[in-house]
């Protein structure tokens, strides 16, 4: 086995291309992961982690890559970040008011995407495509521009009553979803909750949520050999040595021959990445 770099594990970068392009982050160092398709690919729990936010050592990782103090207390890890809708910035509550205005007081995107089917999401403006990349989409389209987190959220807590909002990771990787016509889901959905964004633009203003009529679908590309017919997942926490062949990427999930794994569950892991170099038999 070569070592190819060691160091607290983050979630993948992603780079949209045809197909996307990963690579590993480990303390900052990066590794392609595409050219490692098709070869002996091992991961190594090196049994500590650290916080990505203090450096503080934790027994156990809290939303993903904070030890428990932090995720007491960062504004990153406050409830309102899984449910925008909930955000109480207005109300002088906020964790950290000067992080709340650069994060969550910035435009915003209502999406549909279809991974495991067709879903609604949210996400900041300047994430996009990066967002859909990592939730494993196969097609995305951009429906609504909305000003703030808190405003996207109420706008997809009205459109998941028509549409799902969340996705089913092993029909993800499974293989990809039957191509949908996201332009004629987008008009169902909009004119099915038109009185409600309305009511919305009428509370917070019409420039405060605007549709985005002009969006093009985006169609994404996974670097997949081969998908498993049947689901394994894998956790470092349980089995401190991941190893099989690498047989595809899609989102965060790495597939190998042995089973699945998601890096991003192992944000600030202490890990070593190995592989042969030699392709696989």
């Amino acid at each position: 086995m070569l070592e190819l770099g060691r160091g607290a594990l983050d979630k993948m970068t992603a780079r949209i291309d045809a197909p996307v392009q990963y690579a590993f982050r480990l303390d900052g160092q990066q590794v392609p992961v595409n050219p490692l398709i098709g070869k002996t690919l091992r991961l190594e729990y090196l049994g500590e982690i650290r916080c990505t936010h203090c450096g503080r050592k934790t027994r156990k990782s809290f939303s993903q890559g904070y030890c428990y103090p932090c995720f007491t207390r960062l504004p990153q890890c406050d409830s309102c970040i899984v449910s925008p809708e909930k955000c109480h910035h207005e109300l002088g509550t906020c964790r950290d008011p000067e992080w709340g205005e650069s994060f969550c007081m910035t435009d915003h995107v209502v999406y549909l995407a279809n991974s495991s089917g067709v879903k609604v999401g949210i996400t900041r403006a300047t994430q996009l495509p990066t967002r859909w990349l990592d939730q494993g989409a196969s097609q995305a389209l951009p429906i609504l521009r909305v000003a703030t987190r808190q405003q996207s959220g109420l706008v997809e807590d009205l459109l998941r009553s028509q549409v799902a909002d969340r996705t089913n990771w092993r029909a993800l990787l499974k293989g990809d979803a039957a191509p949908v016509d996201l332009r004629a889901v987008r008009e169902g959905v909009l004119d099915a909750c038109a009185d409600g964004l309305r009511a919305l633009q009428q509370r917070f203003g019409l420039q405060a949520i605007q549709p985005l009529d002009g969006a093009e679908v985006v169609e994404i590309r996974y670097p997949v050999t081969v998908y498993p017919q049947k689901i394994v997942s894998l956790d470092l926490e349980k089995t401190p040595v991941v190893e099989g062949t690498l047989m595809g990427i899609k989102g965060q999930y790495l597939i190998l021959d042995t089973g699945v794994i998601n890096i991003r569950k192992f944000t600030a892991y202490q890990t070593a990445v190995s592989c042969k170099l030699q392709a696989a038999s």
